[in-house]
């Protein structure tokens, strides 16, 4: 069986326009192109979708989901390993919710904080997290490396690291609200800042970025966060990382 763009795209809500993105960037090519020019997609590929969804969920880039789906040797496999990180993770945030409510019902009773309950479930790096990155990195060469990446940084360096996506994105709302183009050379230097953020992630070439701006419109909980610090902000930043990529990268 087979389903055409639109079906995938109503399935898994995922834009028709991501989907070619996709396509061209290598990532979810369909299985066939019919001859009226529309793309059709079959269980591998929709099973291939899922994986490269849930990953995003993950927090990683395309070029990391590139790097594990197409060095993995078995789609279940694959599935298992993704059910069990999703599951450590709702672990640990069942544990941080614990915590939080703890101290809130402490707070409200007018009782001490006990310190040494008010830190449970911050470890960003648990034991579990590292037996499955171990696991992945057995079964896909360079999966370790990936999530390695930013495992040693210190709390300062993640804090200086978003100080620098949220002052790249405020300096691109000014200049929007100023209503200078996305292509201004202005723009085109503050972009570098939001460029250089990225980079301490991944490094996009020029297509890459560009899919990443695309991405910023095409995905609702994208567009929903980045315009929450203005509206209309995520085509702007779009449109901006477009020239950025043009002028800058190849």
């Amino acid at each position: 069986m087979a389903w055409s763009t639109q079906e995938v795209a109503r399935m898994s809500r995922v834009t028709s326009r991501t989907l070619r993105h996709y396509d061209e960037i290598g990532l979810l090519p369909p299985a066939f192109v019919g001859g009226n020019g529309y793309r059709y997609y079959e269980q591998d590929q929709l099973l291939r979708l899922q994986q490269i969804l849930v990953l995003r969920e993950l927090g990683l880039g395309l070029d990391a989901i590139a790097e594990i789906v197409n060095k993995q040797t078995s789609q279940l496999d694959a599935l298992r390993l993704h059910h069990e990180w999703l599951m450590a993770e709702r672990d640990r945030f069942d544990q941080l919710a614990t915590t939080v409510r703890k101290t809130i019902e402490e707070l409200e009773g007018g009782k001490p904080v006990s310190a040494e309950n008010l830190y449970q479930g911050f470890d960003r790096h648990s034991e579990q997290a590292q037996r499955l990155a171990d696991e992945a990195e057995q079964r896909w060469d360079g999966a370790l490396e990936v999530h390695e990446k930013v495992k040693g940084w210190s709390d300062e360096k993640w804090q200086a690291v978003q100080r620098q996506a949220t002052e790249a994105t405020e300096r691109l709302a000014a200049l929007m609200r100023d209503g200078v183009s996305p292509d201004d050379p202005r723009t085109i230097e503050a972009t570098d800042a939001h460029y250089r953020w990225i980079c301490h992630h991944w490094t996009p070439n020029k297509k890459a970025y560009q899919g990443l701006g695309q991405l910023y419109v095409d995905d609702a909980r994208f567009t929903a966060s980045i315009d929450e610090v203005a509206s209309g902000l995520a085509s702007y930043m779009r449109d901006a990382m477009t020239a950025y990529a043009e002028a800058r990268l190849e």
